[in-house]
C-alpha cells in the first residue's frame, strides 16, 4: 500500500512539473510573439506628414496618380510653401538629442527587431556624408534597426556644426558610430574609396555578426523595408551583388593615365600608368555594392588585393572600376568569372536604382526607364514624387538621388510607404 501511495505521489509531481514546464515555454513564446507583433501594429511608430499645412495623398502618389503628382508639384512652386516650410537644422538636432529617449520617441525610431528573421540577420552599413543633416537623419531613421551596425564617415571638410549634429544623433544609439579615421573626400578621387575602406576596417574589427555590408551616401534612400532587404540578401546565399561589366574604351584613360590632386581637384596627366598587378583585367561598374562579410575580409587581408588597391590610388573614379574588378577575381568569395556571359548591369544588380538622363524616355519604345520628374545633376536624376511608382516596382534595395530641397514629397511619401509596409509586413510577405 505504501508503494502505491509513493507511486501515486510521484506521478502527481511529474504531472505538476510538466504543467509548470509547459506554462513556462508558453509564456516565453507569447512574450517573444508579443514583442514582434505589437511593434508591427503600433500606431506610435507610424510616420505621418511632417508638414500638415501642405497635405499630399501619398497613397495616390505611390500608385502614380497623375493629378495628385501634379498637385504636389504645384505646392512646391508656391510662395506659401517656400516661405513656411520648416527644415530641422544642426542646432535643432543637437538640442533634441539632449534627451535621447524623447528624441527617438518623437522621431519614431524602431528600437526593437520587427521579426525573428530580421533579428537573426544583421546588416552592416557604411554611410559617407558631408552636409545636409536633415537628409542624413531621415536616411538613418529609415534604415535603423537595433540588430544592424552603422559606420558613419563624415568628410573632414564638413562644417563643425554638421559634425557636432551627427555626433549628437548617433550618441542616442549604441550600434551607430563615426569612422575612426576621416578623409577629406575629393570628387572622383581615391579618397572616396578610402572612406568606405575605413568603415570596412572598423566594422570588421568589431567582430560583430553582420552578414553583408552595404555602402550609402547622404542622397541615397531605401526602396525596400529591412525585412525585404534581409529576404533578398538571403537569396544571394553568400554571393555579392554589384555592377560589373566589360570596360568601355572611352573610360580606359581613367585607369591607364596617372592622376593627381591639384588645388583640391583631381587632374589627369599624360603619364602612362604601369599595367595592373598580376595583369588583372579591369571591369566597369559603380561605387555602390552589396558585399558579403567574407568578401570584405579578403579586401582587408589578401596581399594580392592590397597590391591592386595601391595601384588604383592614382586613377580617376577608382570606385567605378575597383569593386567591379574585384568581383571577377577568383580568390574573392562570391566572385563571378571574367567571361562576358557573367556581366551584371546596374539594373540587374540589386545595389542601387539610378536614372541617367541619356537612358530615359518611353519604356515601351526601348528606354531603360521613364523620364525623370525631378531635376538632373551630372546627368543623374534627383527624383521627384512622380518617379516613385516605377522605382518601387524594381528589385533594387536603394535608390539615388533624393533631395528634400528638390522634392520633399518624394522623400516623405517613400518614408510613409516603407514604414507602413514594415509595421504591417505580414500582409506584404
Amino acid at each position: 500500500m505504501l508503494r502505491g501511495i509513493i507511486r501515486h505521489c510521484t506521478v502527481k509531481w511529474k504531472n505538476l512539473l510538466l504543467v509548470v514546464l509547459f506554462t513556462a515555454v508558453t509564456l516565453t513564446l507569447v512574450k517573444h510573439h508579443h514583442k514582434y507583433v505589437t511593434l508591427n501594429s503600433s500606431s506610435d511608430l507610424t510616420l505621418s506628414e511632417e508638414n500638415p499645412r501642405f497635405p499630399v495623398n501619398c497613397t495616390k502618389i505611390i500608385k502614380g496618380d497623375f493629378e495628385e503628382i501634379q498637385d504636389a508639384k504645384l505646392q512646391l512652386l508656391s510662395v506659401n510653401f517656400r516661405s513656411h516650410r520648416h527644415r530641422l537644422t544642426e542646432e535643432d538636432y543637437i538640442n533634441m538629442t539632449k534627451d535621447c529617449s524623447s528624441f527617438t520617441k518623437e522621431r519614431k525610431y524602431i528600437l526593437d527587431p520587427l521579426s525573428k528573421e530580421e533579428s537573426k540577420f544583421p546588416i552592416a552599413y557604411s554611410i559617407v556624408v558631408h552636409h545636409r543633416i536633415d537628409m542624413f537623419e531621415k536616411l538613418l531613421r529609415s534604415i535603423y534597426m537595433p540588430q544592424n551596425s552603422y559606420c558613419i564617415h563624415v568628410d573632414q571638410k564638413s562644417s563643425q556644426p554638421f559634425l557636432e549634429a551627427v555626433k549628437a544623433i548617433i550618441s542616442c544609439f549604441n550600434n551607430v558610430f563615426i569612422a575612426s579615421q576621416l578623409e577629406s573626400v575629393i570628387y572622383a578621387s581615391w579618397t572616396r574609396v578610402q572612406a568606405d575602406l575605413n568603415c570596412m576596417k572598423d566594422l570588421h574589427a568589431q567582430n560583430l555578426q553582420w552578414k553583408y555590408l552595404l555602402n550609402l551616401c547622404g542622397m541615397d534612400f531605401p526602396i525596400k523595408t529591412n525585412r525585404e532587404i534581409v529576404d533578398m540578401l538571403k537569396t544571394l546565399k553568400g554571393e555579392n551583388s554589384l555592377e560589373t561589366e566589360k570596360m568601355p574604351s572611352h573610360k580606359e584613360a581613367r585607369w591607364r593615365k596617372h592622376h593627381e590632386i591639384v588645388d583640391g581637384v583631381l587632374k589627369k596627366t599624360e603619364t602612362e600608368k604601369k599595367p595592373p598587378p598580376y595583369n588583372i583585367p579591369i571591369f566597369s561598374g559603380s561605387a555602390y555594392f552589396v558585399l558579403s562579410r567574407a568578401f570584405i575580409g579578403q579586401v582587408l587581408t589578401n596581399e594580392k588585393i592590397k597590391l591592386f588597391l595601391d595601384w588604383s590610388k592614382d586613377t580617376y573614379s577608382p570606385d567605378e572600376f575597383m569593386w567591379a574588378t574585384l568581383q571577377r577575381i577568383p580568390e574573392m568569395p562570391g566572385f563571378v568569372p571574367a567571361s562576358s556571359k557573367y556581366d551584371v548591369s546596374d539594373m540587374n544588380s540589386i545595389a542601387r536604382f539610378v536614372k541617367w538622363n541619356y537612358l530615359e524616355g518611353d519604356v515601351s519604345k526601348g528606354a531603360t526607364y521613364p523620364l525623370c520628374t525631378g531635376i538632373h545633376v551630372r546627368s543623374v536624376c534627383v527624383f521627384g514624387a512622380g518617379d516613385l511608382q516605377f522605382m518601387l516596382s524594381k528589385h533594387h534595395l536603394f535608390a539615388n538621388k533624393f533631395d528634400v530641397d528638390v522634392d520633399p514629397f518624394a522623400v516623405q511619401c517613400l518614408e510613409e510607404h516603407l514604414r507602413y509596409k514594415a509595421l504591417h509586413q505580414e500582409s506584404h510577405i
